[in-house]
């Protein structure tokens, strides 16, 4: 439990309201997978718009979870925002796609859903 991801700042918010904390867990679940695959979409075909939006929407979440791969998620968001075309933004991507994964396994198992 809690090795992709902390509940430190969930507990917190949720002042420890552990039904709170399964809700977040489950907007988690919900959301960030259609994120980031809608983020990994934008990338491949270079929306930078698209690409900009996901990775925004998907940064207080990322954030809350602790997932650890914030500073990676605003340069690939930064890459949209400011439409780098002369960077590969893959890599970043890669990281980001892989530590969600991770902590959508690992949520999804540590709270049965």
């Amino acid at each position: 439990m809690e090795q992709h991801y902390k509940l430190f700042r969930v507990r917190e918010l949720a002042d420890n309201d552990e039904d709170f904390i399964a809700t977040l867990a489950e907007t988690f679940l919900e959301e960030v997978p259609v994120d980031a695959d809608r983020l990994k979409q934008a990338v491949a075909e270079k929306d930078y718009f698209n690409a900009y939006q996901a990775a925004h929407k998907m940064k207080p979440t990322v954030d809350l979870f602790e997932l650890g791969i914030l500073d990676t998620l605003i340069e690939v968001q930064d890459w949209g925002k400011f439409e780098k075309k002369d960077v590969d933004i893959t890599s970043q991507l890669d990281i980001v796609i892989e530590v969600v994964d991770k902590a959508v396994a690992e949520i999804r198992s540590d709270f049965n859903l």
